[in-house]
């Protein structure tokens, strides 16, 4: 099988140049995009627990791997929510469905984003990790638009072995992600 298209780009240019702007001696000590996991919760779930099948198949068809139901931890009785039951999906991508999943992120899903300008340069945690959120996922082209009865977001976190916000964001910059400065 052959290697994602990013990955390589990442091995063959990327690393140069991170090298040459924050000046790392050893090349083990460049930031790596180490997984990728979006996360959608479901909270009309509450009513009708089929919902979280149907947004368990939408998301199994945008990363191609059969995401992981997230079930609530204890019961909240204002908003009608029993531990043990089904709230959300998530997905864990790491390796070659990862670089394929952020390729096809920046390059199909987000300029389909309607009145896209770029994403936020503000979502970083302070450990070099990124987090992105998305209200539609329809932009997604593995998404049949015909067929969406209900429009659900997800949150996408990109989980970089950068030790800093700047180093994470020139690795994801070099990527291609399209950030746009906030004020």
């Amino acid at each position: 099988m052959a290697e994602a298209r990013l990955y390589t780009q990442y091995k063959e240019e990327i690393i140069d140049k991170l090298r040459e702007d924050f000046d790392y001696d050893n090349i083990m000590a460049v930031p790596k995009l180490k997984k990728i996991v979006i996360n959608t919760g479901v909270g009309d779930a509450v009513e009708n627990t089929k919902i979280v099948d149907t947004v368990s198949e939408n998301l199994a068809r945008i990363t191609g791997q059969r995401p992981v139901t997230t079930k609530a931890k204890k019961s909240i009785s204002n908003f009608k929510v029993r531990e043990g039951m089904p709230l959300g999906c998530k997905v864990t991508l790491r390796q070659r469905i990862m670089y394929e999943f952020l390729d096809r992120l920046i390059n199909l899903a987000l300029p389909r984003t309607r009145d896209f300008q770029g994403v936020p340069d503000k979502s970083f945690d302070g450990r070099g990790n990124y987090t992105l959120g998305i209200k539609e996922h329809t932009i997604f082209p593995e998404i049949d638009t015909d067929n969406v009865d209900r429009v659900h977001g997800m949150d996408i976190t990109f989980v970089t072995s950068a030790e800093t916000d700047e180093e994470a964001y020139a690795l994801l910059k070099h990527f291609g992600m399209p950030f746009v400065k906030r004020k």
